[in-house]
């Protein structure tokens, strides 16, 4: 062997070193996963890949998908929820149950201190799956009524109240663009906004009930139907898991609200790990107008 080649062999390794660096820095830190498959709302095969988009955006999240099978039971959906440091649930109203098996594992996952966000119609799911509505705080339809939980919403003074009075769980009006109105501006997922800032048009859901238990309500919206300031941001504590909570996200242009877009990426990202490193993007909507991103 000659002297040159042995001399060659520090910059080899100084080049792999410096490629294995590279690559490590360059891989996202964490990993999420999205379920799908069933839901009433048939945009959900579009809005997946805006969610996962998203994420990969933050260059946070490795992303994957899990896809139920389209109709009835489906006895071989059974994500490694444990790989994962945060699930995503595009799953909605009218789907089918999860095998006893995998529900048992998404219940230790979280439970264990798993992330878990919950998006539009997957408030709708599962109304007889006594953990599943103790994650997600409140819930609507399903036949969701008084013995699911009390209503919960603010009322004009700025009061939080539980309302326990009888009557169905999950309604809304028209489509329409609406304020969000900030109610903790110190917590991670809502910190830096506007103390009130519009977000596109969406079905502002109302009328949500459930255990609320271990539940943060950090924005809501004022829901011309119920005349209640309705829950629109929540986070609530499983065990050692972090769930985040949003009614918001109905259609394509629902998700495309920069408002929606930030509120979910840092909602994932504080499910995930507990904190949010991400700063406000300069196109957040502000009280007077919703921000789309034309330009991103």
């Amino acid at each position: 062997m000659s002297s040159a080649s042995v001399r060659s062999w520090p910059v080899v390794f100084l080049l792999l070193a410096g490629w294995a660096a590279f690559s490590q820095a360059a891989d996202p830190p964490h990993r999420a996963l999205i379920v799908d498959g069933q839901n009433n709302h048939g945009c959900w095969p579009k809005t997946t890949p805006m969610m996962r988009k998203y994420l990969e955006d933050t260059g946070l999240f490795r992303v994957d998908v899990v896809t139920h099978a389209p109709k009835g039971e489906d006895p071989s959906f059974q994500p490694a929820f444990a790989d994962y440091d945060v699930v995503v649930s595009n799953f909605g109203h009218g789907a089918a149950e999860w095998p006893a098996a995998t529900k048992a594992a998404f219940e230790t996952y979280v439970r264990d201190g798993g992330g878990f966000v919950a998006v539009h119609a997957a408030d709708n799911s599962f109304p007889k799956w006594p953990a599943y509505n103790e994650m997600i705080g409140l819930g609507g339809w399903g036949g969701r009524n008084e013995s699911s939980g009390p209503y919960v919403y603010f009322d004009e003074t700025g009061k939080l109240v539980r309302d326990t009075a009888a009557g169905p769980g999950g309604s809304h009006g028209p489509q329409h663009e609406f304020p969000i109105v900030v109610r903790d501006g110190e917590h991670a997922v809502t910190k830096g906004m506007p103390a009130s800032w519009m977000h596109a048009k969406d079905e502002l859901y109302d009328s949500l009930r459930g255990p609320a238990e271990n539940m943060a309500v950090l924005a809501t919206a004022w829901s011309p139907k119920t005349k209640r300031h309705e829950p629109m941001i929540m986070t609530i504590d499983y065990g050692k898991g972090r769930v985040f909570h949003t009614p918001m996200g109905h259609e394509t242009y629902s998700m495309e609200c920069v408002g929606f877009i930030t509120a979910f990426q840092r909602g994932c990202e504080w499910a995930a790990t507990g904190k949010v490193t991400q700063e406000l993007p300069k196109d957040f909507p502000g009280e007077a107008a919703s921000s789309r991103p034309f330009a991103r």
